[in-house]
C-alpha cells in the first residue's frame, strides 16, 4: 500500500507544481498512518519502530515529490531551449531564403525597369516586349512568395477563416492553368471530368493549394515531364490528384516533405519552402487530408481528400 501511495504521489508529481505535490505527499503520509499503521483509524503512533517507519516514509514521500518536481520542471526547461533553438533555427532559414527568393525578383523589375527607362526609342519593340516579359514574371514570383509567407502566418496565428461557396472544381482547374504561364517548357493536362457535382469549397483557398502543388511539380521535374491533374467524386470526399513522370521523391524525404522551409536535398535554387506546408496547412483547414507517394512507372503523386457538401445540380440540368 505504501508503494502504491507513493506511485499516486509521482503520478501527481508529473501533473501538478511543487505545492500540490508536497501536499500530496504529506496527505498520503497520513493516510498510510490512519489506515494502516497500528492503531489503525487514528494518528496515533504506539511503537518506535512504528514511528521511525512513517518517518521514512514520510522522508521518500517528500524527496520522491521534489525529485520528480524537478525532474518535470528541467524537462519542460530543455524543450523551451530546443523550440527556441528550431525557432532561431526556422527564423535564419526564412532569412537565408527570403533574401533570394525576394531581392532577386525585385532586382531584376528594377533592372527592366531601368533598362525601359534609359533606352526609350532605342529598344526595338521585340526587346521591349522581352523586358515586360521579365518583369511580368518576376512580378509572379515575388506575388507568389509574400502570398505563401502571408498564408503561413494566417495559418500559424489560427486567422484563417474558410468562405464557402458552391465551386466547379473543372472551372476551378481550367482557371488555375490559365493564369499560370510558368510552365517550363512541361506539359498539363486535365480531362473534364463531366460527372463531378458542385461542391462547397473555399475557392481563393483552393486555387491557391493547386498553384503550389502545380508549381511544385513544375520546379521539381526536367522539362519535358506531363503533369496530370484530375478530379472527381470519391463518396463525400472531393477528391483532386495531381501527378507526373518525373523522377519522384526519395522515399527518404516523404515523411517531411509538407514541413516548413523543407527543401529536396540537391535542389535548386529558389523557393522558401513554404508552398507545400501552406498547402498542408489549406486542405487541413477545409478537414480535409492530403498525401504524396511515388508512382510504380517513376513520378510523385500527389492526392488530396477534401470533405464538402455536395450539389447534384448538374444532373438536375442534364435531366
Amino acid at each position: 500500500m505504501a508503494l502504491i501511495l507513493l506511485l499516486v504521489v509521482s503520478i501527481v508529481a508529473m501533473l501538478f507544481d511543487i505545492l500540490p505535490v508536497l501536499s500530496a505527499a504529506i496527505l498520503s503520509a497520513f493516510i498510510w498512518n490512519f489506515f494502516f499503521i497500528p492503531p489503525l483509524f487514528t494518528l496515533h503512533i504506539y511503537r518506535a519502530e512504528d514511528f521511525l517507519m512513517f518517518l521514512l516514509y514520510f522522508f521518500i514521500a517528500l524527496v520522491n515529490a521534489v525529485l520528480t518536481s524537478k525532474i518535470r520542471k528541467w524537462e519542460r526547461l530543455a524543450r523551451e531551449k530546443e523550440e527556441k533553438e528550431n525557432t532561431i533555427k526556422l527564423y535564419n532559414t526564412l532569412l537565408n531564403s527570403l533574401s533570394h527568393e525576394l531581392r532577386t525578383p525585385i532586382a531584376t523589375i528594377l533592372g527592366a525597369v531601368d533598362a525601359l527607362q534609359e533606352g526609350s526609342g532605342k529598344l526595338s519593340k521585340g526587346q521591349a516586349s522581352e523586358l515586360l516579359f521579365e518583369i511580368d514574371k518576376a512580378s509572379w514570383r515575388l506575388n507568389r512568395q509574400v502570398e505563401n509567407l502571408l498564408n503561413m502566418s494566417r495559418l500559424e496565428t489560427g486567422m484563417l477563416k474558410l468562405n464557402l461557396d458552391w465551386c466547379d472544381v473543372n472551372e476551378l482547374i481550367h482557371s488555375v492553368l490559365q493564369k499560370y504561364t510558368d510552365r517550363k517548357g512541361h506539359i498539363i493536362k486535365f480531362e473534364v471530368n463531366e460527372a463531378l457535382p458542385l461542391f462547397k469549397l473555399d475557392r481563393g483557398l483552393m486555387e491557391q493549394v493547386l498553384q503550389n502543388l502545380i508549381h511544385n511539380a513544375v520546379n521539381y521535374t526536367p522539362e519535358g515531364t506531363v503533369i496530370y491533374l484530375e478530379a472527381s467524386l470519391a463518396k463525400e470526399y472531393c477528391r483532386i490528384v495531381i501527378r507526373d513522370n518525373g523522377p519522384g521523391i526519395p522515399e527518404s524525404e516523404l515523411p517531411a516533405i509538407f514541413d516548413k522551409f523543407y527543401r529536396l536535398p540537391n535542389s535548386k535554387a529558389g523557393g522558401s519552402g513554404l508552398g507545400l506546408s501552406v498547402v498542408k496547412g489549406f486542405v487541413e483547414a477545409h478537414r480535409g487530408s492530403i498525401k504524396v507517394e511515388n508512382e510504380i512507372g517513376g513520378g510523385a503523386k500527389f492526392s488530396m481528400d477534401i470533405p464538402a457538401q455536395i450539389s447534384f445540380v448538374n444532373s438536375l440540368k442534364n435531366e
